[in-house]
């Protein structure tokens, strides 16, 4: 093997070294021990390259050895950070303390699964004298947030990569209020961890814990307060008894089976057909090439057929963390229609204000009531807001803006109703501030039932809410692009692109009329020309407005190797030409692709079903 050269290599091999004399995981230990005696530098780069990123969202890696990815040591590191982070926020950290949940997954080669990440992190915060009420199996992510909420907890940590692929995990973060972290919590912990990389005396005893008198185990508890609570958004009981309607459920190999038939249980619904395949905690995601309900129909395949073989009209699919909802309904030409996050939000935004207005014993006016989503998602909510009377405002992608925003109008005596984003992320229930696919699943089945009884399927009244408060046409895709200086380039040719500090001022033939540039903090249609959202300059993210009252979004992923996109065209009430707007924001969208993204010139990968 070649010799050690360049000084980047013998800090290599220093990391690596370090490593060694911190590594109590046998797998991992060989891993890097096998790599330091080849002296693969090449190999050590992949794994002691640069440390896992700490931001908004946690951590997500792959599993494996080293600073690069998510094993023992690094979730030891990472929460030994955490910890002293929180100490010096919260003065009654000892008597409130945490919580902590995990999924299904583990990862074989590296010894590394949820459920001893978990345990490691519960080891930390319980060697510091801090409570820790840790799950003692398998739970949604919306559990997580539930729990902070509930039992008035400093922070919660959530160990699960969501839909990612199977080598994946991450490590997410809920602050006192029940959101996912912001800013300037990402960096703060960042640095806490940089502080206290050597393993404490007792980070790797984790059986201490079992004997702890600081070692709490919410599952009952929070198994029965939360059934209790979503309760609140059941207002068809009968309905639900008598339904005909039948329903399958996927919960694509991860941890939402036991907990919609729960929901449905409480909704007093006949419980779901679950597929059989995917209905255990499988870490291999052995029938999916993604465990993305996202990704469309192919996740779908044994759910359509189960409902063929069992008569069910109706498809609900959890992701594997369970906070997030794909529906698909069978049309009357036999076809299956898979709703976009847009047209269910469009669906349950108007079932749960119709609800609200027609059930409520809330006695706040309208002009206490909030529905939110995010930037990108479709504005279809202040349309029905517009007509209606209640508060409609968006925020940044992401339900870490959402959840934050929701608790400031919740503690200001508002009522936040409903917030989502296009990406199947829903939260109907105010004792979840974040996307939570359980409730979302028993909520969607209540209306559909309740519509059923008007001889209505979820297909029509969808295109009766558009016939009502004006159609809203989306389409989102994506482009992936491992090189980001490619990325930079592109973005960088948009903000000079006739000449130096110039946007483009159209897109083919169609003209633009305004631009918003969340990076940089530029907004044409302001009077100072200043944003009013946050800005941020880690991420790049231009909204170029048309003349034709088309909306296209360009934007990078925190979490994944894509540059997505996102486009509306929205109609005022009465303009039912449906296919000439299709053609229109078709033709957009081309225009979009052509002009702005230059696949070619790019070499950028375009989204495969």
């Amino acid at each position: 093997m070649a010799a050690w050269g360049s000084a980047g290599d013998a800090a290599l091999r220093c990391a690596a070294e370090q490593w060694l004399l911190w590594d109590k995981n046998p797998k991992t230990y060989a891993i890097v021990k096998q790599l330091l005696a080849e002296g693969n530098a090449g190999e050590l780069q992949k794994y002691f390259g640069s440390r896992m990123e700490f931001g908004t969202a946690g951590l997500r890696a792959a599993m494996g050895a080293g600073i690069s990815h998510m094993n023992d040591l690094t979730i030891i590191q990472t929460t030994q950070g955490f910890c002293r982070y929180l100490e010096k926020n919260f003065s009654d950290l000892k008597k409130r303390g945490v919580v902590i949940g995990f999924d299904a997954r583990a990862h074989l080669s590296s010894g590394g699964s949820s459920k001893r990440f978990a345990r490691l992190a519960a080891n930390t915060f319980i060697s510091q004298g801090v409570p820790v009420y840790l799950f003692s199996d398998i739970i949604p992510t919306p559990f997580v947030p539930y729990t902070v909420t509930h039992l008035k907890l400093c922070a919660g940590i959530m160990v699960t990569a969501s839909h990612n692929p199977k080598q994946d995990n991450g490590y997410k973060v809920y602050w006192e209020n029940g959101a996912q972290i912001i800013s300037p919590h990402d960096k703060g912990i960042s640095q806490a961890i940089e502080e206290n990389q050597e393993p404490w005396p007792q980070a790797w005893d984790d059986k201490l814990i079992d004997s702890s008198p600081l070692l709490h185990d919410p599952y009952a508890m929070v198994n029965k307060e939360y059934f209790k609570d979503i309760q609140k958004q059941c207002f068809y009981r009968n309905i639900n008894k008598e339904t005909n309607l039948k329903f399958v459920h996927t919960s694509v190999h991860g941890v939402g089976h036991k907990f919609v038939q729960l929901a449905f249980k409480a909704f007093d619904l006949s419980p779901p057909f679950a597929v059989p395949e995917q209905k255990d905690p499988d870490p291999d995601f052995p029938t999916v090439k993604y465990p993305n309900p996202e990704e469309g129909k192919g996740v779908l395949t044994l759910s359509f057929a189960l409902a063929e073989k069992d008569g069910a009209r109706i498809i609900l699919a959890n992701d594997p963390d369970a906070d997030r909802l794909a529906v698909a309904e069978k049309q009357e030409s036999g076809e299956w229609k898979v709703f976009s996050g847009n047209e269910l939000g469009a669906l349950l935004g108007w079932w749960i204000f119709t609800c609200w207005k027609n059930n409520s014993r809330d006695t706040r006016a309208i002009k206490d009531v909030y529905m939110l989503s995010s930037t990108v998602s479709s504005k279809i909510l202040r349309a029905i807001a517009l007509k209606e009377g209640f508060h409609f405002e968006e925020t940044l992608t992401g339900f870490k803006w959402m959840g934050n925003r929701a608790k400031q109008l919740m503690d200001q005596g508002k009522a936040v109703l409903f917030a989502f984003e296009e990406a199947i992320g829903y939260m109907c229930c105010p004792a979840v501030l974040d996307k939570d696919g359980v409730s979302a699943a028993v909520i969607t089945a209540e209306m559909a039932s309740f519509l059923a009884t008007r001889n209505l399927s979820l297909s029509q009244q969808l295109k009766a809410v558009y016939d009502e408060y004006g159609f809203h046409i989306t389409k989102a895709s994506y482009f992936i692009c491992h090189d980001p200086k490619v990325i930079q380039q592109l973005f960088d040719n948009l903000r000079n692109f006739d000449g130096k500090n110039t946007y483009p001022k159209s897109c083919g033939r169609f003209k633009v009329s305004g631009i918003r540039d969340l990076t940089t903090g530029y907004d044409s249609s302001q009077p100072d020309q200043k944003a009013i959202l946050p800005t941020s300059k880690s991420s790049q993210m231009i909204t170029f407005t048309f003349a034709n009252g088309g909306v296209a979004t360009m934007r990078t992923s925190g979490t994944e190797p894509k540059i997505k996109y996102y486009s509306e065209l929205c109609a005022p009430p009465g303009n039912s030409d449906v296919e000439q707007l299709k053609k229109e924001l078709d033709e957009l969208v081309n225009a979009l692709e052509k002009h702005f993204f230059q696949p070619e010139k790019n070499k950028l990968q375009r989204k495969t079903e």
